[in-house]
């Protein structure tokens, strides 16, 4: 038996998905006159509460155009040191907007507003103007935490008392929704951009939606052209996503719940020396062995893991994981390595 947990990115359409796909009305994007992409920049925008959407390849395409809709050469955006922005884009914030990065040391990835207040900028030309602050819902080096809407508002509040823009990565947005219980309407209210990831654990096979009001996603437009995300007939890609939030995020709770039976597991191993909490589909856990080698001995099972760290690896359950393979990776994981 295969099992692969390196990521929520590794899932396949599934039939109804694909049958969507084959259906789709498309047309050409760049002319603002594929059906299917409209529908679903549309239907994503009303969900958040925001104005206006545009779909693009990729997560890292929306969060960098994001960035550049909300600063200028010269400033500097405010972020967790682990942020995917900063960690995993390429260095995207420098070459695309020319802003610098103000890190914080965030507990799990998670920052606060009493963190970001002291390390907003004076004016002064000798340091960046600090105009943005980037979270991300959920954290993936924090293993899956997640911000509350409680934990959003003091954070938005201090950004509009400052004059900074709010960007939220919601790289797993709905694993955070599913677990908090909050509703995403409500999130329209606090951030002035959002970033909707469709393929991962919605199971889309390709792309992500930015959100903010009108004039925003006009600008978003222009950069997605220079950035070369201009898309053609990509109401394919989009019925997928459309096809993932009518279908998707209920079932999300399930992938939840496999990743809370994994934790079990290695909590009991005397391999593992620490596991984090977890609360959504991910799980970061210590070994006593190097990461590799234990990555290795799980291969040989079948099971495809993703170390993280030199002694860290990291699981992600998500909706080609079923039961049966739950209860392998369990037996498996009760063997002394």
């Amino acid at each position: 038996m295969t099992v692969d947990l390196r990521s929520d990115t590794v899932t396949k359409p599934t039939p109804g998905m694909l049958e969507a796909m084959f259906n789709a009305k498309v047309g050409d994007d760049v002319f603002g006159e594929d059906e299917t992409i409209n529908e679903l920049e549309q239907k994503s925008a009303a969900m958040f509460g925001k104005e206006a959407g545009i779909f693009c390849p990729s997560g890292t395409m929306t969060n960098q155009i994001a960035i550049k809709c909300f600063t200028q050469p010269l400033d500097e955006l405010i972020a967790d040191q682990t942020a995917h922005v900063y960690r995993y884009e390429g260095g995207g914030i420098a070459f695309n907007s020319s802003v610098s990065t103000r890190l914080l040391n965030g507990y799990r990835g998670l920052i606060t507003a009493e963190m970001i207040e002291p390390e907003i900028n004076a004016e002064n030309i000798h340091f960046p103007h600090t105009s943005l602050v980037v979270l991300e819902n959920t954290s993936n080096r924090g293993g899956g935490s997640c911000y509350t809407l409680e934990d959003i508002k003091p954070i938005a509040k201090l950004c509009k008392e400052k004059g900074l823009k709010l960007h939220l990565d919601g790289a797993r947005i709905f694993n955070a929704l599913a677990y908090t219980g909050d509703k995403a309407l409500d999130y329209g209210k606090y951030f002035d951009g959002i970033s909707v990831c469709l393929s991962k654990g919605l199971g889309a096979p390709v792309g992500s939606v930015f959100l903010a009001d009108k004039e925003t996603i006009k600008y978003a437009r222009r950069i997605r052209k220079v950035l070369g995300g201009g898309i053609r007939q990509g109401g394919f890609l989009a019925a997928a996503g459309i096809y993932a939030l009518d279908h998707h995020v209920e079932r999300l709770k399930i992938d939840h719940a496999h990743a809370q039976i994994l934790a079990e597991q290695l909590s009991k191993c005397s391999w593992v020396t620490n596991v984090l909490p977890v609360e959504t589909n991910l799980i970061l856990f210590d070994t006593v062995e190097p990461a590799a080698a234990v990555s290795e001995k799980l291969a040989q099972h079948g099971i495809k893991a993703l170390p993280t760290a030199a002694n860290r690896i990291r699981f992600v359950l998500h909706l080609d994981v079923h039961p049966e393979q739950v209860e392998y990776v369990v037996k498996v994981l009760s063997q002394e390595f």
